[in-house]
């Protein structure tokens, strides 16, 4: 398996792995990046074109693409926190005990998606791993990501606890009875 940052080069395959599905072609990874009225109204095709838009100046890239024998299986979105607005917002409540002040310098890691045929392989681990190392390479702080707990459910997409403990993070909060906030610290993080 190997894992790449999304350039232009990769929008092929990425729209390749999201047209797989009904919801990630709607979504385009653009519910934590714009404002919930826009993300709405964009549907697969204006949220698609957002988010080709901003991969041509994203620096640091908006995720990762797994890739298996050469297809595309997986995607993660990882980035620092103040990228992703409305999770930040005040009216937010998983993120809402954060420091404002690490915004910039602690990443997120919001969202995965697999394709089907693809999962239980360890690419959500793998990816998760890629967005750690990016986040290292960019001088992160520390990454978080706020995944669920228990039983599986449709919100899959948020990754799962027990991937997040064996890449190393660990429960920081609970702020809600099905999803935790998980936090890996990098550099100078002392938390």
């Amino acid at each position: 398996m190997d894992v790449h940052p999304v350039t232009s080069e990769r929008l092929p395959d990425l729209a390749d792995l999201f047209e797989s599905n009904n919801t990630t072609n709607g979504c385009w990874c653009m519910a934590f990046i714009r404002k919930r009225s826009a993300y709405v109204r964009g549907g697969s095709g204006g949220n698609r074109a957002v988010f080709e838009e901003l991969t041509q100046t994203a620096d640091p890239p908006l995720g990762l693409l797994a890739y298996q024998d050469g297809l595309p299986v997986g995607w993660c979105a990882v980035g620092p926190r103040d990228r992703y607005g409305p999770a930040i917002s005040p009216r937010a409540t998983i993120l809402r005990e954060r420091d404002p002040g690490e915004d910039s310098e602690v990443w997120l890691v919001p969202c995965f998606f697999v394709r089907v045929g693809a999962r239980r392989q360890g690419i959500t681990r793998a990816l998760l791993k890629g967005a750690v190392e990016l986040a290292r390479s960019y001088g992160a702080k520390a990454v978080e990501g706020w995944p669920l707990v228990g039983k599986p459910s449709a919100d899959e997409y948020l990754g799962r606890e027990q991937v997040f403990e064996s890449c190393g993070f660990r429960r920081v909060r609970q702020p809600t009875p099905r999803r935790v906030v998980m936090r890996l610290g990098l550099t100078g993080d002392r938390r």
